[in-house]
């Protein structure tokens, strides 16, 4: 196997990672919150009902923001349900979801699990502009943040919040090009609703942070033509656009499904130049970001059957996928595509927490265990902090059939306030390990001082509730730095993170 090369240079950087870049999701779909984050009763459960074994894990993660409540849900949202005594809030028929929705758990609960991840978990709220506009949209913001003197401040404190919630950044609505959506827009009409609000939540708070919806993927028919006409009404109102994916191998073609981030980075390239297109045609100095924030690998093939049957449980268990070391693999590639553009994605949103496509299990009133896309997310929230050195490969390639040749080296490196450097590698081959060679110039590293992979014999291994632990990280051996090269092997599908000081 040809060696795969490339150089790392502090004179060559893309961007300064934004710790938004490692957040989550929590939407009311199937068990993320019921039996997930929320289980009254359970054994680890505090007084507020939160599980303590979720949220152990939750730390270990390292979430740094969560997007709430949806997702689909939140386009039949009424926030006034989620507040107030429990014992007072309605049953709600959930369109998204084919669910019945209690409100046992909601916006206050949901701020105090926040609080209690740690001050590093900021809140995302998301507004619902399919059923309900710019008044509600104001009154929730009203609701949440105004610290008091007013009916909406006042009642919050009635409810037992007497401190503002503080949210800063919001989405204003949830895939809105999508006919699936409760309450699916053209581009131009809702592009005029996400002027509207934006507008006035500024005049209420010039300092917020405000995600305006891009396409629900990249496949839509209206892509590109849907985040021009949409920019084009809130470009100067709008800090971010949001960006929705998700892979999974369909048909057996397990190496373009390797192969995802190819299609990410695609994507995320097509966005960017789509803002400065319509920032160049305003005139505008002004750059909008990306919020990334639905990303995953989900069978979402699976998901249809599931919703169709459903005839209005309660937290029913949906989209619960178990997760091998090749998804993980597929999964640590896409964590990697998000750093190497960090200087335009500032926000993502691992979708979802707990149980719903996520990296994190639970069983009511039994055990929560970290399914094998744990590991990826926690080791790049640790150590991918910083500024992203530019990461050039010269690699071997493999043939796919929707991406065409693919490089089977995918790569970036951060390096650190304190001067360390951490290499994320996959090595795509199915079959064959990886040499990697890299030259160190100008960074003054001298030592490996870890090298960790995610890999098995089993691709198809997983972590399951009867075995919990059967995939974890293991080093690996043979790493050298010496005259400023690093030298390595990459076993066959495998994520990598190699740690230099």
């Amino acid at each position: 196997m040809r060696t795969a090369r490339f150089t790392l240079d502090p004179a060559f950087t893309v961007g300064t990672v934004d710790p938004r870049l490692f957040g989550s999701f929590v939407e009311h779909l199937g068990r993320c919150v019921y039996t997930g984050v929320f289980e009254p009763g359970h054994p680890t459960a505090d007084a507020d009902g939160i599980r303590g074994d979720v949220l152990d894990l939750v730390r270990e993660l390292g979430v740094t923001a969560v997007r709430y409540p949806g997702g689909n849900f939140v386009s039949g949202y009424r926030w006034e349900d989620s507040v107030g005594p429990v014992e007072e809030r309605p049953r709600r028929l959930d369109l998204a979801w084919r669910s019945t929705e209690t409100n046992r758990f909601g916006l206050s609960e949901y701020i105090s699990f926040l609080r209690k991840i740690g001050p590093q978990a900021e809140p995302m709220m998301a507004l619902n502009l399919g059923t309900r506009g710019v008044a509600e949209a104001l009154q929730l913001q009203e609701y949440a943040n105004h610290p008091g003197g007013t009916a909406l401040s006042d009642l919050r404190a009635e409810h037992g919040d007497k401190d503002p919630f503080g949210i800063r950044l919001w989405c204003l609505g949830n895939e809105m090009d999508g006919p699936w959506q409760t309450g699916h827009k053209t581009a131009a009409e809702y592009g005029r609703t996400a002027a509207e609000t934006a507008r006035a939540m500024r005049q209420l708070d010039p300092g917020v942070q405000l995600v305006a919806c891009g396409s629900s993927g990249r496949s839509m028919p209206t892509f590109a033509e849907w985040e021009a006409t949409v920019l084009q009404e809130t470009y100067d109102l709008v800090d971010y656009i949001s960006l929705h994916a998700y892979y999974e191998p369909l048909d057996g073609d397990v190496d373009s499904f390797l192969a995802s981030a190819v299609d990410m980075e695609s994507f995320i390239e097509d966005v960017v130049a789509t803002c400065d297109h319509v920032g160049a045609r305003l005139k505008s100095r002004k750059k909008i970001n990306l919020s990334f924030d639905e990303w995953n690998v989900w069978y979402m093939s699976r998901t249809d059957e599931q919703v169709s049957a459903l005839d209005w449980p309660e937290a029913p268990r949906l989209l619960e996928d178990s997760y091998s070391v090749l998804d993980a693999v597929v999964f640590g590639s896409l964590l990697i595509a998000l750093l190497r553009h960090a200087d335009r994605v500032a926000v993502a949103c691992l979708a979802q927490l707990v149980n719903v496509i996520a990296p994190i299990m639970t069983e009511p009133g039994g055990p929560a265990w970290r399914q094998t896309t744990f590991f990826p997310f926690a080791q790049a929230s640790k150590y991918g902090r910083g500024e992203v050195l530019d990461v050039r490969v010269d690699s071997p390639t493999y043939a796919t059939e929707k991406y065409g040749e693919a490089d089977l080296l995918h790569a970036t490196a951060v390096r650190g306030e304190d001067g360390t450097v951490t290499v994320f590698a996959v090595n795509r081959s199915r079959t064959e390990p990886l040499p990697l060679d890299v030259a160190l110039n100008g960074l003054g590293l001298t030592s490996v001082t870890g090298h960790s992979v995610l890999a098995d014999a089993d691709p198809d291994a997983r972590n399951t509730l009867a075995e919990p632990e059967r995939v974890v990280p293991h080093a690996g051996e043979g790493t050298t730095l010496d005259g400023g090269r690093l030298t390595a092997v990459l076993e066959p599908l495998s994520w990598n993170v190699i740690r230099l000081a």
